[in-house]
């Protein structure tokens, strides 16, 4: 096995923190994988990983040598496809995560187009609202929705999704309607809370200086995008998400939209992936086919980011 090929197991196994999650990666043996480890560091003359029975960790020469080999390995796929001549289509596995609203009603009905345009590349779809450790679960990106955190991880606004306010026509007969952002003081919330903790994440309404946050008094608190809208439709307090996951509701009036006067909160929908300098073909297919499918949605909801 050449130099190149040892430094990109080991880079998998830098990412992954498992020789066996690596090995199905690049769709290796896990003895190959672990051959090609040991002779790396025998190549080098230093110990690159700290190998537990639960846990692979870089060491620190471990670490210098990720950095470069990330750079150098870029580098070898930019020299091999400089002038296109392989003619390679985008292969291998891609891992995406993406949000229940997101996926179900936008990205999976269209991603036979997708399939048939890459038919080399398998995807293994997560379909979640919970958070995603992007290195440690080995997936190459993931779909997000709203403000996000700081990381190292390199992130890409795809579309802007319009906010709504809405409730039940049972729950707005029983309690009124607010007809300003102070009359929200006086509802109850379907609220949402995300990750271990169970803390509603606040509301965002827009001021003359922007967005200004706000929390509401639960109805319910929920961590599943389908628990929330259905929630919401049983009339346990009002809701706001993305107007384009709740149209089909406001459409047919199980839902009613609030204050719909100042619609003007959006939040950016982004795909984000660990920082590299050059990204693998199969991600960069995706990332432009997400946007194209997201941006070409014939809503009053969603626009081009």
């Amino acid at each position: 096995m050449d130099f190149i090929q040892q430094l990109r197991i080991f880079v998998g196994v830098a990412e992954h923190r498992s020789f066996a999650r690596t090995a199905e990666a690049l769709r290796l043996t896990r003895p190959g994988v672990t051959s090609a480890i040991n002779a790396l560091e025998d190549s080098v003359g230093v110990r690159l990983l700290h190998r537990t029975t639960r846990r692979v960790l870089l060491t620190g020469e471990g670490e210098q040598l990720y950095e470069r080999a990330i750079h150098l390995l870029a580098d070898v796929d930019d020299v091999q496809g400089l002038f296109g001549s392989s003619g390679e289509r985008p292969h291998g596995r891609l891992r995406v995560d993406i949000p229940v609203a997101i996926a179900k009603p936008f990205i999976i009905p269209a991603l036979p187009d997708f399939i048939r345009a890459y038919p080399d590349i398998e995807i293994i779809l997560g379909v979640s609202d919970q958070p995603v450790d992007l290195l440690a679960d080995g997936v190459d990106c993931v779909i997000r929705l709203g403000k996000l955190p700081e990381s190292s991880m390199v992130s890409r606004v795809i579309a802007q999704m319009t906010i709504a306010i809405c409730g039940s026509p049972e729950y707005l007969a029983r309690y009124g309607f607010p007809k300003t952002f102070s009359d929200l003081v006086n509802h109850r919330a379907v609220n949402y809370f995300s990750g271990r903790g169970h803390r509603a994440m606040p509301w965002q309404i827009p001021d003359r200086d922007g967005v200004r946050e706000i929390t509401l008094k639960s109805g319910v608190l929920v961590n599943d995008t389908e628990a929330f809208i259905a929630s919401a439709l049983a009339g346990m307090g009002l809701a706001q998400g993305p107007g384009a996951c709740m149209a089909d509701h406001l459409e047919t009036g199980k839902l009613v939209e609030v204050l719909p006067e100042e619609r003007k909160l959006r939040r950016p929908l982004s795909i984000m992936y660990p920082a590299r300098r050059h990204l693998a073909p199969r991600v960069r297919a995706f990332m432009d086919w997400s946007e194209h499918i997201m941006t070409c949605q014939k809503s009053e909801w969603i626009s081009p980011r």
